[in-house]
């Protein structure tokens, strides 16, 4: 069987960067360490923190006095921050500098008067820590159709901003919309999409130009993860979201002599490994790297974790 992998894959730079913030934590402070919400969406990453000495909680109540508190990459609302700020609980804030990005140009189209457009996913904590992070309402649209239906004059000063984890492509539709909708709209430059899924999803497309099957190495209430999984099966090829090895089912194989496999953001390559293992035990299997985009973006540590 002839395996390619996709690249990039992975881990990008803001998953990095809020693992590393929680080791750190626990290797400077000593365990255990708070984190509010899942770190990143993956069950293997939760598990090998929760193994190191990291506590995880949905709510700061939950968090004893004094205690070392991390905030997830996804971001929270202001009134967390407040809540932890109130409760003088010591915070390392490992929001994805990216999401950061989206949370201030919300902030700027509020100050210059006009009304906010989130195109998102409902429930998802991004979103909610977006929404919570303006100083004003926020309209969440999830599709064209919501857009038809915002009860809003033509003529209303309007700006879009977007969730991290969808690309240009995921969003294009809805911002055709809302500039058909609206004639006095503003919106980020498109190079302010999240470098990360938009890569992950052009070589996805590429993969799927080769293949018979694709394994996508995510969790299952990842978004970035189920998106990936999505562009496989709209290009044709039949797409399946793996946790791990385990999860691997042989029938979906059965007639494939090529496979991609590419994995999430918040999936570690250990389980890429174990899946491509798992391959292994049903028949011979060559594995080769597909060219694609290097990426080499690092972001900073917050400085009392930074190394010295």
């Amino acid at each position: 069987m002839e395996v390619y992998l996709a690249q990039p894959r992975g881990f990008c730079a803001g998953v990095v960067r809020a693992i590393e913030i929680v080791e750190r934590a626990l290797e400077k402070y000593g365990p255990p360490v708070y984190v509010r919400h899942e770190i990143v969406h993956n069950k293997y990453v939760v598990e090998s923190l929760k193994n190191k000495g990291a506590i995880f909680v949905e709510e700061l109540s939950e968090v004893p006095p004094k205690a070392v508190t991390v905030f997830s990459a996804h971001g929270v609302a202001r009134s967390v921050e407040e809540e932890a700020a109130a409760r003088d609980l010591p915070v390392l804030n490992a929001t994805c500098p990216l999401v950061t990005k989206v949370h201030n140009q919300g902030k700027r189209y509020i100050a210059r008067g006009r009304t906010l457009i989130l195109i998102g996913h409902a429930g998802h904590p991004e979103v909610e820590g977006t929404m919570g992070q303006v100083p004003a309402p926020v309209l969440l649209v999830q599709s064209v159709e919501e857009v038809k239906a915002l009860e809003l004059p033509a003529d209303t000063p309007v700006a879009y901003i977007t969730q991290t984890t969808l690309s240009v492509d995921d969003t294009k539709d809805i911002i055709s919309a809302l500039q058909a909708r609206f004639t006095d709209i503003q919106g980020p430059d498109i190079r302010d999409i999240c470098y990360a899924t938009q890569n992950r999803q052009s070589a996805v497309r590429d993969l799927s130009k080769l293949v018979d099957v694709i394994l996508v190495v995510g969790a299952a209430n990842s978004s970035n993860s189920n998106r990936l999984r999505e562009i496989g099966t709209e290009a044709g090829v039949a797409s399946y979201l793996i946790a791990d090895g385990s999860a691997l089912n042989p029938e979906w194989l059965k007639d494939a002599r090529t496979v991609g496999v590419t994995a999430g953001a918040s999936a570690p390559e250990v389980l890429v490994d174990d899946v491509i293992e798992a391959m292994r035990r049903i028949g011979p299997v060559k594995v080769s790297v597909l060219p694609g985009r290097e990426e080499n973006i690092e972001f900073r540590l917050p400085a009392e974790l930074a190394a010295s």
